[in-house]
């Protein structure tokens, strides 16, 4: 189904109550929820992509095991590029079932919503920065106002300089995880331009809010020994993660 225009946030026609769905990623067992947003048209991802859901593109796993390093696996002009394995275990050893993907690029990201797109028939994208602040700004108001910071947010009081499993604090008024803290989404920008939304494990609990928007960094491969730099791995920022928006199921 298709998703709608990438800049705006498009408003739900009235009358309609929409509900939570569950997106199955092909080919595997792994699962997360979508849930809607109010005032929108849009439905967001619970949490940030897992390495539960991005392996199966990551590994090629939706592919049968005699096919995954053949240049027949992606056939045709709509294949869709895979990541290269990347130099040292991903998940830089802080955990990986319920853990969100980090350190990968705003291409890798971009790819892994085409990628699931074609896989369900569905429509994902990253999210506008509009529709990532409306998200954000309106459930914290909403909800956790008055919450403490390290009761809904890892951040540099609290992680440990590492990320945490999803979901392990208090949700939203919207029943969204993480939207501050953990890691920092990957978000399109007015003028189409990558950026990054929301802070994460390494940002001062005073600085988190939904308006902290950071760009991509030189610095975030400085130590990536390729050249040109990976398309699909951020060798210094292990604190860029991810979620997947839709316009319903």
């Amino acid at each position: 189904m298709e998703c709608g225009g990438p800049r705006s946030v498009r408003v739900r026609p009235p009358g309609l109550t929409p509900e939570p769905f569950t997106q199955r990623v092909p080919k595997s067992v792994a699962t997360f929820t979508m849930r809607p947003i109010p005032q929108s048209s849009t439905w967001m991802a619970e949490t940030e992509t897992t390495w539960d859901a991005y392996d199966v593109f990551l590994l090629r796993l939706d592919i049968p095991p005699e096919r995954r390093g053949s240049a027949e696996a992606d056939p045709g002009p709509d294949a869709i590029t895979r990541p290269t394995p990347p130099y040292s275990p991903p998940d830089r050893g802080w955990g990986h079932a319920g853990y969100p993907a980090v350190g990968v690029t705003f291409n890798a990201a971009t790819q892994y919503c085409r990628w699931l797109s074609q896989s369900t028939g569905r429509h994902y994208r990253l999210p506008t920065v509009a529709e990532w602040q409306h998200a954000c700004r309106a459930s914290v108001e909403n909800k956790q106002r008055d919450v403490p910071v390290a009761a809904r947010a890892w951040c540099a009081e609290n992680s440990d300089e590492k990320t945490h499993a999803v979901a392990t604090k208090l949700p939203d008024g919207f029943g969204l995880h993480d939207m501050l803290g953990n890691v920092a989404e990957w978000c399109i920008d007015a003028d189409g331009s990558p950026v990054v939304c929301g802070g994460s494990f390494q940002t001062p609990p005073d600085q988190l809010s939904c308006t902290l928007i950071e760009r991509p960094s030189p610095d975030w491969q400085a130590s990536d020994p390729s050249f040109p730099r990976s398309k699909w791995w951020l060798a210094d920022a292990p604190l860029v993660g991810f979620r997947v928006v839709c316009h319903g199921p």
